[in-house]
This record gives C-alpha cells, sequence and structure tokens, in this order.
C-alpha cells in the first residue's frame, strides 16, 4: 500500500478532528465556567480539568505522529508570505495545545487545588502552593485562552479561504473522508 502525499495520513486526521471537536468544546467550557458562579461550575471545572488533560495527551501523540509522517507538501503556488503564516501558526497552535493545560494544570497547583480527573484520578502538583503564582497563572491561561480562540478561528478562516476561494487542495489534506470534484461516470 503506497502512502498518499497530498493527504495526511488516517492517524493524522484522526487526531486532528477528534481534537478540533475537544478544543471547541474546550473553550466554550471555560467561557461557560468564567461567566458563572451557579452550582454547574464544579462540573463544568470537573469536565474542563479532564478534558484539558486529554488535550495535553493527545496533542503529545499527535505530534509524535507528525514529526515521523510530516505532512503533505504546501502548494507550490502558496506566496512565501502564506507559507510562512502556515507553518508559523501551526507551531503556535501546537504550542498552545500544549502550553494551555500545563498551565491549566501549574494554576490548580499554585493555588493549592487537588487536579482530579473523572475516575478519581490525582494528578500530582507542578509546583508548590503560591498565591502571587497562583494569580499570575490564572492570568496566563486566562489571555492565552483569549489567543487560542482566536488562532483557532483564524485556522478555520484560512481553510475556508483555501477551499472555497484558492482550492488548491489544502483542506482535502485533513478532509474527514476523500474529496472527489469530479462528477461519476455515467454507466
Amino acid at each position: 500500500m503506497t502512502r498518499d502525499h497530498s493527504r495526511f495520513n488516517f492517524v493524522q486526521r484522526l487526531f486532528h478532528w477528534i481534537m478540533a471537536v475537544c478544543i471547541l468544546a474546550m473553550l466554550f467550557i471555560g467561557v461557560g465556567m468564567v461567566s458563572t458562579v451557579m452550582p454547574k461550575y464544579v462540573p463544568l471545572l470537573a469536565t474542563h480539568k479532564t478534558l484539558g488533560i486529554a488535550i495535553l495527551a493527545l496533542a503529545l501523540i499527535r505530534l509524535a505522529v507528525r514529526l515521523r509522517y510530516g505532512a503533505p507538501p504546501l502548494p507550490e503556488d502558496l506566496p512565501a508570505p502564506m507559507r510562512l503564516g502556515a507553518h508559523l501558526s501551526h507551531y503556535a497552535l501546537y504550542g498552545l495545545m500544549i502550553a494551555m493545560p500545563l498551565v491549566g494544570w501549574a494554576m490548580m497547583s499554585a493555588g493549592g487545588y487537588p487536579v482530579v480527573l473523572y475516575g478519581g484520578i490525582h494528578l500530582p502538583p507542578l509546583l508548590a502552593q503560591s498565591d502571587a503564582l497562583h494569580a499570575l497563572l490564572w492570568n496566563a491561561h486566562f489571555y492565552l485562552a483569549f489567543a487560542f480562540f482566536a488562532l483557532v478561528l483564524l485556522h478555520i478562516a484560512a481553510a475556508l479561504f483555501h477551499g472555497l476561494i484558492r482550492r488548491d487542495g489544502v483542506i482535502e489534506s485533513m478532509a474527514p473522508l476523500p474529496v472527489h470534484d469530479e462528477p461519476a461516470a455515467p454507466k
């Protein structure tokens, strides 16, 4: 079986779409958490912690798979600034997929709060308790979340630009299923 170099492999596409759902859910859960003091805060926080650690694990696996198998080449006619933007935005996405959960975990540790995941799994603290560090990390997590959300929107906009305007095959490289533009042959 030969590899189609115009598309990411199945595992890469699977991780992309699973993580896309997880990250979008995480962003909305985070907004829900900071906008409520209602009893639903506690289950939102538990979900946020568990999903954050799941995203961290998936991001590390995804990064290893990406390093192992690479990515399809960008279109030859893609202007240099767009090519640079694509590379830098992917570095930033991977960086934030890893940094956000670690900053959240460190923030909880510095606040003296246990990090308990679903199933009663307790994660060890990353830092000693420190109110000043907790406040700093809370602010970092908060503002990085906005940067992450903006980057996700940029990523979606770029995908739509490639798929609807340029029609250059970039969006098809990550499509869950093969996309065929040719009409079916008559029978």
